[in-house]
């Protein structure tokens, strides 16, 4: 129900008090004619959970009230990416934020967006992406106490399509050839970290109740630039769309509309290229190219970056070739090219694909292909699934081995600023299976087996692979035995924390060379090895034979980190298994004292005094990625995140969501926590599109920057 206001008042005071309303009402409604957006056509509505619902008579009008309720529960990450674009992310967060502000410079993403801002975006966009701004700006002018450094406001709309294309290098992972170089280590390779999404689509025909299913479960970090925000989204334009974007994204990135829905997964096509180049030994900054001397562009980028009290200046020197950004290391100079700096058009495409209404409206706007790579699993009330490794892929020569560092003196190697079709790129429609998985694995593997795409009928200068893993093996498996499945057999899935039998991924080494230890070999493991050697391979919050494994694992991945290598096909030897296992069995004897401990007592779920029980662990389905918290626990901080699960039938779309902590990162707010229990438990909160419903149950609604105007409003009104 709507809040209601009580007030304590005489028929002495009342025309006074009156009087008084009426006075601040005037000045607040004559304050919206200097305004560019009108405040007063925008509705936030927060439901009982926080979530706003924001309703607008135009698409930026919508997008004001976004932003601005965006910047309601978490203006501090709001804040960080354009810091990030604006080089000054290293004067708040030091160090960390300084790679961020120098990375944003070596992409050259202000280069890119001030060229072809101009002429990029249609008219109807560009309204949209001003009023997002605007509601920015209006939002920083009236909460200059939460502003973290001076110089990020006031921000324009082309500050905001420099997160996004900023973001794009970064969901590319176009950063990690960059970090290599940097580092002195150039061996390329796909980079497989633990982590992950999911995504899982079913034709009615698989389902018993009729209905076509879509999971969206980017597993994302639980806070932070890159964290989860729940927003509903409704104009009188043709927007109506509930689900994820990040803090400060002016569309919805993952979710649904009364018509049709998506979710994503992260992909891992080539989607960038390194080359060598052959400088002159007698000649600083200059490099051969097709037979004459080309001179290197200098580009120096001075950054303040936070050392306690002060903030050091640092300046660092970069350069331009005919390829693109081009890094010095070692006295060796690289190039690195790739389509996530040379498009900044994927803001729109989302835009438009929030209102399509129908799957050939969604697919030709999908194929305006300025999205540089992502996979999306689409699903829709006409019982359409639709899957499509979505990427932009260069016209490569052939005759050149393109995982490998590449000649930078010929243009032959020098690919144009063009991509092949949104067509000729792996994409699969109603599968005869019924049902379709994303999980980071291969496109190849989305199917059931033998209705699978073929990687030989693809260009291979694409570079897909053929990778599974833990999660694609479970999904496929669990799907396989049922003929029909339940919405609560759908979710069973989605929520399943289950290791195959073989142990096998593609992204961790085998963990079953690990229970297969000799406790002859090593008797001061023995008892460790049986622990893990009778675990279930299951990570529930009461198994206790987990924690163990869990500590293992993480030991694991740090060797990996340690080593600076990949994990794609990892292998250990059997004295390294054995140290993993021997720290990790330190650590429970030094921190709890058992070998045998429920999971949930070692891995917590936390923000702020709230701490809860949770299971997971990197490669399950309902995965949970952990960091050292306290006491030898361990906290979430990657993982499930915001899950969204629909039910599409012809004539309605039924919506569950849940978030991982709370509608807002401000710890004063009664948001901050309370989806908290609902996560661990993996319950659901039951989500609508439905205006009416939205109005009628809401706890909070208001104009932006004008709630408590509105409160009294009402109450004039009301006398």
């Amino acid at each position: 129900m709507m809040n209601k206001y009580t007030y304590k008042t005489s028929f002495g005071l009342l025309p006074r008090f009156s009087i008084l309303l009426v006075t601040l009402l005037g000045l607040f409604y004559s304050s919206q004619a200097q305004a560019q957006t009108n405040v007063l056509n925008i509705d936030i509505v927060r439901d009982k959970w926080g979530v706003p619902h924001i309703f607008g008579k135009t698409d930026a009008e919508t997008a004001y009230g976004l932003a601005w309720a965006t910047s309601e529960d978490d203006f501090r990450t709001v804040q960080r990416m354009l810091l990030a674009v604006k080089g000054k992310l290293g004067e708040v967060d030091g160090q960390g934020g300084a790679i961020l502000d120098f990375l944003a410079f070596i992409a050259g993403v202000e280069k890119v967006v001030n060229e072809s801002y101009d002429t990029a975006f249609s008219a109807a966009y560009k309204k949209t992406i001003e009023g997002y701004a605007e509601g920015l700006n209006a939002y920083a002018s009236t909460h200059q106490g939460e502003i973290l450094r001076k110089g990020v406001f006031p921000v324009t709309s082309k500050d905001i399509i420099k997160e996004y294309v900023l973001t794009n290098v970064l969901l590319t992972s176009v950063y990690l050839d960059i970090q290599k170089i940097f580092t002195g280590d150039i061996r390329l390779y796909e980079e497989n970290y633990p982590q992950g999404s999911n995504a899982l689509a079913f034709n009615r025909n698989r389902t018993t109740d009729g209905k076509t299913y879509l999971a969206v479960n980017s597993h994302q970090p639980l806070e932070g630039m890159f964290s989860w925000y729940e927003a509903h989204i409704n104009s009188e334009e043709g927007l109506n769309m509930l689900g994820g974007t990040f803090p400060g994204g002016s569309s919805i990135f993952v979710g649904t509309n009364p018509n049709l829905g998506w979710a994503c997964t992260l992909n891992h096509p080539d989607m960038d290229d390194v080359y060598k180049l052959d400088m002159n030994p007698h000649k600083s900054l200059q490099y051969w190219f097709d037979n004459h001397w080309e001179t290197l562009e200098v580009r120096k980028k001075t950054v303040k970056v936070k050392l306690g009290p002060i903030r050091l200046p640092i300046t660092k020197t970069f350069y331009w070739s005919k390829y693109g950004t081009t890094l010095e290391s070692h006295g060796n100079y690289y190039a690195v090219r790739f389509a996530a700096n040379m498009d900044i058009k994927s803001a729109e495409q989302l835009y438009h694909m929030n209102k399509a209404k129908s799957f050939s409206e969604w697919r030709n706007i999908m194929r305006m292909n300025h999205i540089p790579g992502m996979n999306f699993m689409y699903a829709d009330r006409a019982d359409t699934i639709f899957y499509v490794s979505a990427a932009q892929m260069p016209y490569r020569n052939p005759a050149y081995n393109w995982k490998k560092v590449l000649p930078g003196n010929t243009a032959q190697t020098l690919w144009p600023n063009r991509f092949h079709s949104f067509d000729s790129i792996p994409q699969m429609l109603n599968p005869g299976c019924g049902y379709m998985v994303s999980t980071n694995n291969s496109c190849f593997d989305v199917a059931k087996q033998g209705y699978n795409l073929k990687a030989e009928t693809y260009d291979p200068t694409f570079g897909y692979g053929t990778e599974k893993n833990n999660r694609s093996i479970m999904a496929h498996y669990m799907i396989g035995k049922m003929d029909r499945l339940s919405y609560e057999d759908f979710k069973h899935v989605k929520f399943d924390r289950t290791f195959n039998d073989s142990m096998y991924d593609y992204n961790l080494d085998n963990v079953i060379c690990m229970m297969n230890l000799s406790p002859v070999k090593y008797p001061e493991l023995a008892d460790a090895i049986e622990v893990i050697r009778s675990w279930n391979h299951k990570s529930d919050p009461d198994n206790k034979e987990c924690s163990l494994v869990s500590f293992a694992m993480y030991n694991i991945i740090d060797i990996i980190s340690a080593k600076g290598d990949n994990y794609e096909n990892n292998r250990f030897k059997e004295r390294q298994y054995a140290e993993a296992l021997r720290e990790a069995k330190h650590h429970m004897m030094q921190y709890f004292g058992a070998l045998r401990v429920p999971l949930g007592e070692v891995q917590k779920h936390v923000r702020g005094n709230v701490a809860l029980p949770v299971g997971g662990v990197p490669e399950v389905l309902a995965a949970s990625i952990t960091q050292p918290y306290k006491n030898g626990m361990r906290r979430t901080y990657v993982g499930d995140s915001y899950i969204e699960l629909v039910r599409y039938s012809k004539d309605s779309v039924q919506i569950e969501s849940v978030n991982a902590f709370g509608a807002s990162a401000k710890p004063d707010s009664p948001h901050y926590t309370d989806q908290m229990q609902m996560f661990v438990d993996q319950r659901l909160k039951p989500m609508t599109l439905d205006k009416d419903a939205i109005y009628r149950d809401a706890e909070k609604i208001y104009h932006p920057g004008k709630e408590k105007e509105e409160r009294d409003r009402r109450l004039v009104i009301k006398l």
